[in-house]
């Protein structure tokens, strides 16, 4: 049994003291003892060691005590597994040198034996889950087979994915493959991931909001849904579509257990559009961590009184950025943890 299993109950809508907190991006390059790690090992060394990953996993809890934990990893360890080359490239970001443009490419693209391929993801689960010692529970992640087909297209970050959007609007039989091989090898790692231990799995849709409501619901949202459908019954999904506002209607009905906002939707319309009755996670502006503590603190107290305290996790909306200050960081779940309504 989880000690504190304020996250759980608030993925089932229980009702609670105080609203579950966490912070995406929490085990990473705003903390000290990450940079000390970083700067031995590169990305992808740090990603395949699971006594790495799981000590990075465990770091931010050691030091604020968040709700839950969610696994040091990335994204693109699905396309790795699917015989994409990428490449983490320091003061740049991903970098793909033979994205793929043309059917032949995604002929080559494979929908691999994740317990081979990703093997290495499960070991970190388990040894984390050691550490954590059942005190809080651990997220496992993906990416939304659209967020990874537009690095697998474009090669690599991108202001709007321009190449990705024209490959799926030129080549469209070529883009749907893709995005079902993706599809496929996310449902396959995700549950895989849970047997491992992960009390609760999130689907980030980082680019989701590039796409117009109609694209969105074709060449996005309808692969997301074939993964919840496919987990739920395992473990809670959340959904978190950056930018996706105009979908949260739909995705209230899709068998998650909550849905992540982002900073550009208030609480409000947040809880309008999905009708009011499923867990939402969000949705304080990262940048808004660069406010004074006490200024952090008032904020946040607002932005539960304005979700409510059931029914809602408390998290940013979108992840920590690398230079906010310790101090700011805890500032942030200190505010949740002192919230008395």
């Amino acid at each position: 049994m989880i000690k504190n299993d304020l996250f759980l109950r608030a993925l089932k809508g229980e009702t609670v003291d105080r609203p579950p907190v966490w912070m995406m991006r929490q085990a990473g390059r705003y903390l000290p003892e990450f940079m000390e790690i970083k700067a031995k090992y590169d990305f992808f060394t740090r990603c395949q060691t699971p006594e790495l990953a799981s000590e990075i996993t465990v770091q931010p809890i050691r030091r604020y005590g968040m709700d839950a934990a969610i696994l040091f990893s990335d994204i693109l360890v699905i396309p790795q597994a699917m015989n994409i080359e990428v490449q983490m490239k320091p003061n740049f970001g991903p970098y793909l040198p033979n994205p793929v443009r043309s059917q032949k490419d995604v002929d080559n693209v494979i929908v691999p034996d994740v317990t081979v391929e990703l093997d290495y993801v499960y070991q970190a689960i388990k040894a984390t889950k050691e550490k954590l010692n059942d005190e809080i529970p651990l997220i496992g992640f993906a990416g939304s087979p659209w967020t990874i087909l537009c690095y697998c297209v474009q090669g690599q970050g991108s202001k709007n994915f321009d190449k990705a959007k024209e490959f799926c609007f030129t080549n469209p039989v070529a883009a749907h493959q893709l995005l079902q091989k993706i599809t496929d090898t996310t449902i396959a790692y995700l549950k895989e991931k849970v047997k491992a231990g992960c009390n609760a799995v999130q689907v980030f849709d980082s680019w989701g909001g590039m796409l117009s409501p109609v694209d969105y619901q074709e060449f996005s949202w309808q692969y997301i849904q074939q993964i919840i459908d496919a987990l739920k019954d395992d473990a809670p999904v959340i959904a978190f579509g950056k930018g996706c506002w105009f979908a949260l209607g739909e995705m209230a009905k899709s068998g998650a257990a909550a849905l992540g906002v982002d900073w550009t939707c208030s609480a409000r319309n947040a809880r309008y559009l999905t009708g009011g009755n499923i867990t939402l996670q969000g949705n304080f502006d990262p940048t808004r961590l660069f406010s004074p503590p006490a200024e952090i603190k008032k904020m946040v107290h607002q932005m539960i009184n304005e979700f409510g305290k059931d029914k809602y996790i408390v998290n940013l909306g979108h992840g920590i950025l690398p230079n906010i200050g310790l101090d700011n960081a805890k500032a942030f779940i200190d505010a949740v943890k002192e919230y008395e309504n």
